[in-house]
């Protein structure tokens, strides 16, 4: 199932909605679970606060998502107003203000590799815990236009990732327990300004403006159940099989798979709950797949000197989480 934030094209942005999105048509749902009740298909009272924004659907998952599921099934036989095409709608990201953003780093390949174009030893503490920092969680977007600002231009990158989003409140839960807290997962660009972030690193305190003007999400948010095909579990946690893969302007040039995590989602969240409540709603991205970078690629020598200009498309594809493109308009204030 895939579920959306989105509004309808010309509208407020203050007018979005939540919904399904199957066969290229979108249903609300709060419009939808009208109809299923009135149809006898659901119970007669459903709060209204499973539908007033993503967040608040997954606190209330446990009613809100059987709800919608039924309603999917019963896709072939919703009135025609009650479905959008997609082309009269805009996706959203499903999350527009998670509850809170962290971003790992969890494939060895990606920091093997930079760290070697950057000529300097594989830094051993990578393998004795799961890092992550915090990122701007009020400056995420979806798919469609990304609007950038000079400086951040400079050197633009985008990261190809996977995030998930946190689905029951929970803290010290070990790595093999950890999974079940998982809500649902969703593709992540984790934007980066290579020339700020390099600037400000040398002081010691990680990503802050080279990171912190964009991350897009989307365009879908699957549960985790619906990925159950694609999952296998080891000592480390769960591994999902998904295929990632990148293009910047039609041309593909990133291509790993969500499986060769290092550190798995649930280590992730292990060290991330240790001590602190997480919440339903808070997102963590996966950090960047082996290859899923310029950054990585220039340094590779596999691309040369390659950037993200104004007016170019990146698009990045994930098996089962759909395809979030982006095209970077440059704003020079």
């Amino acid at each position: 199932m895939n579920l959306v934030t989105f509004q309808q094209k010309g509208q407020d942005p203050s007018q979005q909605t939540i919904g399904i999105c199957k066969d290229d048509s979108v249903v609300s749902l709060k419009e939808g679970f009208k109809w299923i009740q009135d149809q006898g298909l659901a119970p007669s009272h459903i709060s209204s606060e499973v539908t007033e924004n993503m967040v608040r659907f997954i606190e209330h998952s446990e009613s809100g998502l059987p709800a919608a599921r039924r309603l999917e099934a019963s896709w072939a036989d919703l009135p025609k107003n009650l479905t959008y095409p997609l082309s009269e709608v805009q996706l959203l990201s499903p999350i527009p203000r998670p509850t809170s953003l962290r971003d790992g780093y969890a494939f060895r390949q990606h920091v093997e590799t930079a760290r070697r174009n950057r000529g300097v030893p594989m830094i051993p503490e990578f393998d004795e815990f799961p890092v992550f920092y915090f990122s701007n969680h009020l400056a995420v977007s979806g798919p469609g236009e990304l609007k950038v600002q000079t400086r951040a231009m400079e050197r633009l990158d985008f990261e190809l990732e996977v995030g998930i989003v946190i689905g029951k409140e929970c803290r010290n839960v070990k790595a093999d327990k950890a999974d079940e807290y998982i809500f649902g997962y969703m593709v992540m660009n984790d934007w980066s300004a290579r020339a700020l972030q390099m600037q400000e690193m040398k002081l010691n305190l990680g990503p802050a403006k080279g990171k912190d003007f964009s991350t897009t999400l989307g365009p879908y948010l699957v549960p985790r159940e619906d990925l159950a095909q694609f999952s296998s579990r080891d000592e480390k946690g769960e591994r999902l099989d998904l295929s990632m893969k990148a293009w910047v302007n039609d041309k593909q040039l990133s291509e790993g798979n969500l499986k060769d995590m290092t550190w798995t989602f649930a280590q992730i969240i292990e060290r991330a709950s240790y001590g602190v409540t997480l919440h339903p709603g808070e997102v963590i991205g996966s950090g960047t797949v082996g290859t899923g970078c310029l950054l990585e690629l220039n340094g590779s020598k596999i691309t040369d000197n390659l950037w993200i200009k104004n007016g170019d498309t990146v698009a990045l594809e994930v098996d089962g989480l759909g395809r979030l493109e982006n095209t970077i308009k440059e704003e020079n204030i």
